[in-house]
């Protein structure tokens, strides 16, 4: 399985729907809370293209967005496809 890394900052409904969504897909994930750790919020821009919305989601170094990304993912069943 893939390494899954999220972003995510406090009081983000979306980033609690998207860790949810891993979780029932079990899918661990390693998160990053871009208001607690110093350099995050940076770091995530850079990686997701300059992107500054959260949660953004990464399967190993490939950006996949967000919550609405991982959930169609989802509903077209290819997620488990991607996480392998």
């Amino acid at each position: 399985m893939k390494k899954i890394t999220i972003y995510t900052g406090p009081h983000c409904n979306y980033c609690d729907a998207a860790k949810r969504l891993l979780t029932r897909n079990n899918a661990p994930y390693e998160e990053i809370n871009i208001a607690q750790v110093d350099g995050a919020m940076d770091e995530m821009i850079k990686k997701a293209n300059g992107k500054r919305t959260i949660p953004q989601i990464f399967f190993n170094d490939l950006h996949i967005g967000g919550y609405d990304e991982v959930r169609a993912l989802e509903k077209e069943n290819k997620l488990k496809e991607k996480l392998r």
